[in-house]
Order: structure tokens, then sequence, then C-alpha cells
């Protein structure tokens, strides 16, 4: 019983380890309201693209403003996708401990 549980958090660990790996490929775009800023990132919150309409660049305070706001958006969609895949991994592959079931 041990070893068979054992075997399962190994195999868990691998699991989340291969699901944080493939976060690195999910892409979430986010834009200002106006589209005049448009950030991708990764779920893995890496910045892949940043896009700036030439408007933008006219006008130093506002693209700062732009760049923390919709930057800062895009990384918290990433930050929701990541850690609600980690954990669905996690939670589904977790073995069953008697008496620990609330975990599940």
């Amino acid at each position: 019983m041990f070893g068979d549980m054992m075997g399962k958090l190994k195999e868990t660990q691998l699991k989340v380890e291969e699901t944080k790996k493939r976060m690195d490929a999910v892409l979430i775009d986010e834009q200002s309201s106006d589209g005049l800023l448009k950030v991708t990132v990764t779920a893995s919150r890496k910045i892949k693209n940043i896009n700036i309409a030439k408007e933008l660049l006219e006008d130093k305070e506002q693209l700062e403003d732009y760049l923390v706001l919709v930057t800062n958006k895009a990384l918290s969609k990433a930050e929701a996708i990541y850690d609600a895949e980690v954990a669905a991994v996690a939670k589904n592959s977790m073995p069953s401990i008697p008496g620990m079931d609330m975990f599940k």
C-alpha cells in the first residue's frame, strides 16, 4: 500500500511538472480598451510580445500607464490559468488516503 502511494505521488509530481512546462505554450492576449496597446504573455507569466500603436509613442506618461495596466491584467489572467491547471492535475492525480478525502 505504501509503495503504491509513493508511486502515485511520484506520478502526480511528474504530471504537475509536465503541466507547468505546457503552460509555457499557453498564450494569453490582453489589450487596452481602445486597442492601442496589446500584450501577450504565457500562462507561466512570461511576456512574449508587446504591440504599441504609434499614437501612444507621443505620450510617455500614457504609454507607461497603459503598459502597467494591460500587463498586470494579462499576468493576472495567466496566473489564474496556471494555478487552476496545476491544481486540477494535482487534485485529480493524488492517491486516495483513508481519512484524507476532505482534500479531494
